[in-house]
């Protein structure tokens, strides 16, 4: 089972763009974030034609929205309420194989690194600290088949930004957004996918900004987007991948998708 995660950064805009993905890759499943898009004027017909007729949507006008596109049929879907603003952020389905799936968009949390000044990176902090408690209250991280992906805004790591020491007050990279990814991870005894596969002192991004002249060249990245997998499928996760080459395709999103294949 084939699972990808990818900060589209509008679905109306950039459909053409996924739909080749789908044909290149094949994906059982792509999840999505940063949608932009009202339930109504989801492009859903253009994606069942592809193969991915199953589908469950938590879009609003404009921002934030996500969803999961699927050639497997679901058993069960819904939101939980981890947004105290209310945004549509989060969004899960559950397979008929018994795998639950949490497709996520966390808040960026604006520029200014400070919860008392800046109300976006307060929600931010607020948004993530749900995260924990939320997981940290299931004890089934061993018995049950669960992947969280999506556009987690936080990039945990010393080597998943371009320097460490330049962005430590940038957001994204603070020390209190990477120890609270850290409490995120540890509350449920998450298994990082893409650092299975790659060493942590390898660098590695899924999102290059667009201020850069030439993203390629600077490659001033950040590891922003996430797959990560319960201790139940420890032994099933097979393979991840990044596709870079995305980032350089004509009106791409600053985000990349990001892949894991699972034997289920």
């Amino acid at each position: 089972m084939k699972i990808a995660t990818w900060n589209i950064n509008s679905v109306r805009l950039r459909a053409p763009l996924a739909a080749r993905f789908l044909r290149e890759h094949q994906p059982d499943v792509l999840c999505l974030q940063e949608t932009k898009c009202p339930n109504e004027l989801f492009p859903a017909k253009e994606f069942a034609k592809l193969g991915y007729e199953h589908q469950s949507v938590h879009g609003q006008k404009g921002y934030n929205g996500v969803a999961i596109l699927s050639k497997l049929p679901f058993a069960a879907q819904g939101t939980d309420d981890f947004c105290r603003e209310g945004h549509c952020r989060q969004i899960r389905v559950t397979f008929e194989n018994g795998l639950e799936l949490h497709d996520f968009y966390v808040p960026a949390g604006g520029d200014v690194p400070d919860a008392k000044l800046n109300p976006k990176f307060d929600h931010k902090l607020d948004f993530l600290k749900r995260m924990a408690d939320f997981f940290g209250k299931r004890k089934d991280s061993a018995k049950t088949p669960v992947v969280l992906v999506g556009d987690l805004n936080v990039a945990p790591l010393e080597h998943d930004v371009w320097s460490h020491k330049q962005l430590l007050n940038v957001v994204s990279h603070t020390p209190i957004e990477t120890e609270l990814l850290k409490t995120c991870a540890a509350a449920f005894d998450w298994i990082d996918v893409t650092r299975q596969f790659v060493p942590e002192n390898e660098k590695i991004y899924s999102w290059w900004s667009y201020r850069a002249a030439d993203w390629e060249a600077s490659d001033r990245g950040r590891r922003l987007d996430h797959i990560w997998a319960s201790q139940a499928l420890k032994g099933a996760i097979k393979s991840q991948k990044i596709v870079k080459k995305m980032r350089g395709w004509e009106k791409a999103s600053d985000h990349v998708p990001v892949m894991a294949e699972f034997d289920i």
